[in-house]
């Protein structure tokens, strides 16, 4: 049994986002807020121990001044879902913020194949979608608005999990979840099918066929990889139209010789795994805006509700893990 992010959208639009941004913590921090249908859980401290575990990984695998909240709720269908505020922006804007930020052997690679230019080399359009988080990443002031101030709202179904709520099947790794949803709210993501606001997201900038050609299309008979380089291909696209997200890793079936990973459009029961500061989605979150506290190199070769906004507008980006 597997399950899968699956993708919807609707806009609307919102005048005052920005705000001034607060001082600056020392190292990168996420702070965790529990629902009450997390704390009122009987299994709540495991939970919860298991979050903090996984935003553990993060803070210490980036280094950037910035605090990321995130509210967590439990929920009953699916497996998890990510609801994320983003902004959309000049492109160029981003651009250049991304390139003043580069602290890593990752960062020279990806920014030396994207040229200075008023239009994203993706489709064109001179704007960009950015997550609130990544925009203060790499120093946009991008205030989080989802439910108030928080970054994302991340629902998690403890019912299924190997740690959850009592009774649970166990089915599926709480941890994993945790990881993949939490990616989500930092940046990771395509603006395909729907083309939010008629422009990409950050990751859309590393879709790459085989033979090293931007890929941007909804064509189920299409095979796009991630790559900084387009030449070494990190983890291959769900680009199938099977239910899953375009921005995750194709899983249905795993590509011949991959062994599951957190970003996997539909999760492997039994399955746990775990991010590093080699996994493709680590290095991901590192070339869209993160510095990776321990430079870290590539190896050698080897679901969205969208709610409208401004730098010039923005919205929410939701994504839901279902059967």
């Amino acid at each position: 049994m597997k399950k899968a992010l699956h993708t919807v959208a609707a806009a609307v639009g919102i005048s005052t986002m920005l705000m001034a941004a607060g001082p600056a913590r020392a190292g990168f921090v996420i702070t965790p807020t529990f629902d009450s249908s997390i704390t009122s859980d009987p299994n709540a401290a495991a939970i919860e121990g298991v979050i903090n575990s996984a935003i553990s990984f993060y803070e210490s695998a980036f280094s950037d001044p910035i605090t990321v909240s995130i509210q967590f709720d439990s929920m009953t269908s699916g497996l998890g879902q990510s609801t994320t505020g983003f902004v959309n922006l000049s492109y160029s804007t981003y651009l250049a913020a991304l390139k003043a930020d580069a602290s890593t052997a990752n960062d020279a690679i990806a920014n030396s194949f994207l040229a200075n230019s008023a239009a994203n080399p993706v489709n064109g359009a001179t704007t960009i979608n950015v997550k609130t988080a990544n925009g203060r990443a790499v120093g946009l002031p991008t205030n989080g608005f989802v439910n108030g101030s928080f970054d994302g709202v991340i629902g998690l179904n403890t019912h299924i999990t190997d740690v959850g709520s009592p009774g649970t099947s166990g089915q599926f790794s709480l941890f994993a979840t945790v990881e993949h949803e939490i990616d989500e709210v930092l940046g990771l993501g395509s603006s395909l099918p729907g083309i939010a606001l008629g422009t990409i997201f950050p990751e859309d900038l590393f879709r790459y066929t085989s033979t090293g050609a931007r890929s941007f299309t909804t064509n189920s008979a299409a095979v796009a990889f991630f790559s900084i380089d387009g030449t070494t291909d990190l983890a291959q696209f769900d680009n199938q139209n099977d239910g899953g997200d375009f921005g995750d890793w194709q899983s249905n079936p795993l590509p011949g010789g991959a062994a599951p990973r957190v970003q996997d459009a539909f999760a492997t029961a039994g399955a746990h795994p775990t991010l590093s500061l080699n996994s493709p989605e680590t290095i991901a979150l590192d070339v869209i805006g993160y510095n990776a506290a321990t430079p870290n190199t590539v190896p050698e070769p080897a679901t969205l509700s969208l709610v409208a906004l401004a730098i010039a507008a923005g919205g929410f980006s939701r994504r839901r893990k279902a059967v």
